[in-house]
C-alpha cells in the first residue's frame, strides 16, 4: 500500500502567536517569544496606543544587530492587534527590483497593509437538492464533444419545494463540483455562482467512510438575504477596478486593464468611504515591515514620510541592523541612514544580542517547529555553536542536521550529526576568515 507524504513548509516565525506581554509585563517566554523583555513591553505600549488611535503621523523603528528577534516582534505586533489584520513584508532592496517606479511598489505595499470588512447582503437560493436533470448538447466548435446546455434542479428546505431552470455556466458548476441529489447547495441569484455547502444530514450513505460533510437540511424560504462578511485589502480593490470592476460584487470580474492610477485609487477609496458611512465596511489598518530600511533612498523616504499623514495609512514598522551609514543617493551620513526628519517622527525600539537562556528557550522552540529530536550531548553542542557564532546560523543548521540523520537512518540526531552539519555548513565568520586568507584567488 502506497502512503501519502503530507508537504509543509515551516516558516521562520510560524510559532509567533502575540507579544507574550500580560497586564504590560513581558513574560521570560509566552506567545512563542523569548527574551528581549525591553523591547516586547515597548512594542506592548505601541500596540495600545495604536488600538486607541495615538499613533497617526508616526511609525516604529526596530533597531539592533542580526538576528535579534526584529522580526519577529513586528508579526507579534499585527497578531495582537488582531487576526484580521494584515501583515506585509517589504525589503528596502525591493523597491529597485522590478519595472514599477520605487514609489508605486511602496505605494501597492501600504494599500496591501490596509484591510476592508466588507459586509454584503446577498439574495440566495438555498436547499437541498432532490432531483436533478442537466441536458447535454454538441459543442459548438466541436461537434463530437458534449457540453452541458440546461439544467433542471428540484430544491427543498423543511418548509419549500421548487424547481429551478438555469443554463451552461451554473450546469458546468455543478459538473466541476460533482454535486449530486442530497447535497446541500447555495446559489447567488445575481452572479450565479454555485456553492456546495456539504451533504443532507438526511440524505443516505453510500459508503461507510466518506469524505463528506454533513449537516442539517434548511429551513424558511428557498429565497433568502444572507450576510456575507469577507476581507479584502485597498489593493485588491484598486485592481479589481483596474480591471473594470464597478459595484460590490462586480469588483470580483471584470475586463483586462490592470494599470492602476491615482484617479483608481481616489475611486476606491472614495466607494470605501460610502461603504463605511453606509455601514457595510469597516478599516481595518494593517502592518507593513519594511526590513532594511537603509537601502531606501533619499526619494522613497520623502514619499513614506507624507505617506504617514495619510488617513488610510497602515502602521509602519521598519528594521535596521546599521550603526552611522550615508543615506541611499546622498553623502549625508544619519543613524540607521535615515534622513533625520523621518527619524525625528519614529517610536524607536532597541533589540539586544540574546543571553545563553533564551537563546536555550529559542532553540528548543525551532526543534518542535521542525519537528527535530536532538540528544542532550547534541542540544548542548546547537547551543555552543549559536553562543560561539550567531543564533541564526545554529537554527539554519537544523535542516542539515535532520536532513544527515535521516541519510544515516537515524531517529534522534546525536552531537556526531551536530558536527557533520557544522563542518559542512560554514557561519559567516568562518566564510569571512577563508575569503581573506584567499583573497588573491577569488575576482575582485
Amino acid at each position: 500500500m502506497s502512503m501519502e507524504r503530507r508537504f509543509e513548509r515551516i516558516g521562520a516565525h510560524t510559532h509567533i502567536k502575540g507579544l507574550g506581554v500580560r497586564n504590560g509585563k513581558a513574560e521570560f517566554k509566552a506567545d512563542g517569544m523569548v527574551g528581549q523583555i525591553k523591547a516586547r513591553e515597548a512594542a506592548y505600549v505601541v500596540v495600545q496606543m495604536i488600538k486607541k488611535g495615538k499613533m497617526a503621523g508616526r511609525a516604529i523603528l526596530l533597531a539592533g544587530p542580526p538576528g535579534t528577534g526584529k522580526t519577529a516582534i513586528a508579526l507579534a505586533i499585527s497578531r495582537e492587534l488582531g487576526k484580521e489584520v494584515p501583515f506585509i513584508t517589504l525589503s528596502g532592496s525591493e523597491i529597485y527590483s522590478t519595472d514599477l517606479k520605487k514609489t508605486e511598489v511602496l505605494m501597492r505595499a501600504i494599500r496591501r497593509a490596509i484591510g476592508v470588512k466588507i459586509k454584503d447582503l446577498r439574495e440566495v437560493i438555498e436547499g437541498e437538492v432532490k432531483k436533478l436533470n442537466i441536458e447535454m448538447a454538441p459543442h459548438p466548435y466541436n461537434p463530437y464533444q458534449q457540453i452541458p446546455s440546461k439544467i433542471k434542479i428540484t430544491l427543498a428546505t423543511k418548509d419549500e419545494e421548487k424547481t429551478f431552470t438555469a443554463g451552461t455556466e451554473i450546469a458546468l458548476s455543478f459538473l466541476q463540483q460533482g454535486i449530486r441529489e442530497g447535497d446541500i447547495i447555495m446559489i447567488d441569484k445575481e452572479t450565479g455562482k454555485v456553492v456546495k455547502l456539504g451533504r443532507s444530514k438526511d440524505a443516505p450513505k453510500e459508503y461507510d467512510i466518506e469524505e463528506e460533510t454533513y449537516i442539517d437540511k434548511p429551513s424558511g424560504s428557498l429565497i433568502k438575504e444572507r450576510e456575507f462578511v469577507y476581507v479584502l485589502t485597498l489593493h485588491d480593490l484598486d485592481l479589481r477596478r483596474a480591471r473594470g470592476g464597478g459595484s460590490l460584487m462586480s469588483l470580483f470580474f471584470g475586463g483586462e486593464r490592470e494599470e492602476i492610477t491615482n484617479e483608481i485609487r481616489k475611486e476606491v477609496d472614495d466607494m470605501v468611504k460610502e461603504w463605511i458611512e453606509e455601514g457595510r465596511a469597516e478599516i481595518i489598518p494593517g502592518v507593513l515591515f519594511i526590513d532594511e530600511v537603509h537601502m531606501l533612498d533619499v526619494e522613497a523616504f520623502a514619499f513614506l514620510n507624507r505617506a504617514l499623514e495619510s488617513e488610510m495609512a497602515p502602521i509602519i514598522v521598519f528594521a535596521s541592523n546599521r550603526g552611522i551609514t550615508k543615506i541611499r543617493g546622498t553623502d549625508i551620513e544619519a543613524p540607521h541612514g535615515i534622513p533625520l526628519d523621518l527619524l525625528d517622527r519614529l517610536l524607536i525600539i532597541i533589540t539586544e544580542p540574546y543571553k545563553e537562556e533564551e537563546i536555550r528557550e529559542i532553540i528548543r522552540i525551532r526543534l518542535r517547529e521542525e519537528k527535530v529530536e536532538l540528544s542532550e550531548e547534541a542540544f548542548n553542542k546547537l547551543v555552543e555553536i549559536a553562543m560561539k557564532n550567531s543564533l541564526r546560523y545554529a537554527i539554519m543548521l537544523l535542516g542539515p542536521i535532520k536532513e544527515i540523520a535521516t541519510m544515516k537512518g537515524i531517529d534522534k540526531p546525536g552531537i556526531e550529526e551536530v558536527e557533520e552539519a557544522a563542518n559542512l555548513f560554514s557561519d559567516y565568520k568562518t566564510s569571512a576568515e577563508t575569503v581573506k586568507k584567499l583573497e588573491h584567488l577569488f575576482l575582485p
